[in-house]
């Protein structure tokens, strides 16, 4: 990927990551896992990877993405371009995994989905359910 989440996760976080996210019902998209210093990113219904991202230690303290890969198969996964991967990639981490409200990513992956589709009347909470698996406002917890 190109564009990756300038983010700094605290080691906190990290330990919180590494212990991934498994999806608990079908309204759910997303399950995480990590191996080593990975994380992948599965769509729950399919199982599909989607994203691969490689965290490395900060000097100071902190994790930050310094690589990532994206699926490109359109049946795999609609991505829509780099500036939507990067948001849905930190996105997924920040609300799926960390329980994050993380209402400015969510306004931007909105502005990116209606940007796309040339459509500025789809509702911000239908386009947040239908990637994230998550109702307007709302996160999960690990």
């Amino acid at each position: 990927m190109p564009e990756l989440p300038q983010r700094i996760w605290s080691d906190e976080d990290w330990e919180r990551i590494q212990r991934g996210y498994a999806s608990q019902d079908m309204d759910e998209k997303w399950d995480v896992f990590t191996e080593g210093e990975v994380v992948f990113l599965h769509r729950s219904w399919t199982g599909f990877g989607v994203f691969a991202a490689t965290f490395a230690p900060v000097y100071g303290g902190g994790w930050r993405i310094v690589s990532a890969v994206a699926e490109r198969d359109g049946e795999r996964y609609g991505g829509r371009d780099d500036a939507y991967d990067c948001v849905m990639l930190e996105l997924v981490i920040s609300a799926i995994v960390l329980g994050e409200p993380a209402p400015e990513l969510r306004s931007k992956l909105v502005e990116l989905t209606r940007r796309k589709a040339r459509s500025a009347d789809a509702p911000a909470g239908l386009i947040q359910h239908s990637t994230l698996g998550l109702r307007s406002g709302s996160a999960r917890r690990s």
